[in-house]
């Protein structure tokens, strides 16, 4: 599905993003391994090779342009040209806003969205330098959709990252790139400090089959999620833009785009008083859940 394709898939040393890699390459694609972890890098490269796949590791935080620029240089150096951009890198600091630092902040935004910024402006270039098209692959989060209780930063990153995802689908639909964001679920390590889920990350990674009901609630493994992330790099995707797609488990799912649910007008303007009447009687039925979706999977 992907012969002749070349692939960039940040943070690609572990976990889903090295399922994403791994996929890609099975595929047919020659793919360009990212992550700050020299020897993890060197693992999924190898894993690739192993299998008879192609790839190369360019080690480094994404972030700044610098990094960006040279995943990009990278691709087209080794492999000649560009055509999928898979945006999976970041950094975690799960805390209350109260408990997020400066610190905390600048390090997940910096490397979720400002990662995916740059790297996605790079790809962007040299897809225009090609002429041929391209596809920008974002990675967003159920915690970027919902309520996501201690990820104030990752939460914003995500949010975002979604919300840039359809701006650039508008933005380059002329030239051929489709931008589109994945929003995976997946039993990895990541979600394995999350209640009545530790239990089931480690039977998985013993080996053992994802239960049925699991699966059915959209947790699956890596490789669930992967095959998604192949389809949307092919040629078969060219239809498909500015969409954000949850994929995990059995389940595939189309967010929504954001959209009004209730209009009510005053003619001359709102008083203060007039809008509590509104809030307190004709919209307190029509007011937004902000509760998370839990992850807690019963009888498994």
């Amino acid at each position: 599905m992907l012969d002749g394709r070349v692939a960039v898939v940040t943070g690609s040393g572990r976990g889903l993003g090295r399922a994403y890699a791994q996929a890609l390459a099975a595929a047919g694609a020659a793919v360009v391994v990212n992550d700050i972890d020299a020897d993890v890098a060197a693992e999924t490269v190898a894993a690739i090779t192993d299998a008879g796949g192609r790839a190369v590791a360019e080690v480094g935080a994404v972030g700044e342009s610098e990094m960006a620029d040279a995943l990009v240089r990278r691709a087209a150096d080794t492999f000649g040209r560009l055509d999928v951009m898979v945006t999976n890198a970041g950094a975690l600091r799960d805390k209350t806003l109260r408990n997020t630092t400066d610190e905390d902040f600048d390090l997940v935004v910096g490397s979720h969205l400002r990662g995916t910024f740059t790297c996605g402006r790079a790809a962007a270039a040299q897809f225009r330098e090609q002429g041929e098209g391209g596809r920008l692959i974002l990675v967003g989060s159920p915690a970027g959709q919902r309520a996501s209780f201690g990820q104030t930063a990752y939460s914003a990153s995500k949010g975002a990252i979604v919300a840039m995802m359809r701006t650039w689908a508008v933005e380059h639909a002329r030239i051929g790139v489709t931008a589109n964001a994945i929003v995976p679920t997946a039993l990895t390590r990541m979600v394995a400090t999350i209640p009545g889920l530790g239990e089931l990350v480690a039977k998985v990674e013993a080996g053992e089959p994802v239960p049925e009901p699991a699966r059915r609630k959209g947790l699956g493994t890596p490789a669930d999620v992967a095959s998604v992330i192949v389809y949307l790099a092919s040629k078969k995707s060219e239809h498909v833009t500015g969409q954000a797609i949850a994929a995990g488990g059995d389940r595939i799912a189309l967010w929504t785009h954001p959209s009004e649910v209730d209009e009510h007008q005053q003619r001359g303007g709102w008083s203060a008083e007039q809008v509590a009447d509104l809030f307190g009687d004709t919209l307190a039925g029509r007011l937004q859940g902000f509760q998370p979706a839990p992850l807690v999977i019963e009888e498994v």
